[in-house]
């Protein structure tokens, strides 16, 4: 089981940039390396669904694949730091719309439609004037 701690929420400006991390240890005394998992990052603005916001593949020999929202791409970028064990998720040009709870998801698989089974407690990301 992975645990996950967030951080870099704020309050920012319509045209701000805020930069996202999320942590990774191992529930019980061990070893672990983000990079053998697939991350990714949700969302949920009050009053709506939690959505997918971007992903990360498990490396491989053939690399890794990303994948993102069509809200957020040429916005955001996700990348992972396999020596801090940590993901980050870079948004630029931040929309009132980008209002939400984010939140970072690590598993087998996380893709738009499938989520991992560990979850972060969610860090609150403010778009206003």
């Amino acid at each position: 089981q992975v645990q996950l701690r967030e951080s870099g929420g704020g309050l920012v400006q319509p045209g701000g940039s805020l930069r996202l991390s999320c942590t990774a240890s191992a529930r019980a005394n061990g070893d672990l390396d983000i990079t053998d998992y697939a991350t990714g990052w949700f969302r949920q603005a009050p009053g709506k669904e939690r959505e997918f916001v971007a992903a990360i593949s498990r490396s491989s020999w053939s690399g890794t694949w990303t994948s993102y929202a069509d809200s957020v791409k040429g916005r955001f970028a996700i990348s992972r730091d396999s020596a801090k064990n940590t993901m980050y998720l870079e948004m630029n040009d931040l929309k009132p719309e980008d209002t939400a709870v984010y939140y970072c998801n690590v598993g087998q698989v996380v893709k738009p439609n499938i989520q991992g089974d560990s979850w972060g407690q969610g860090t609150q990301v403010t778009v206003s004037s």
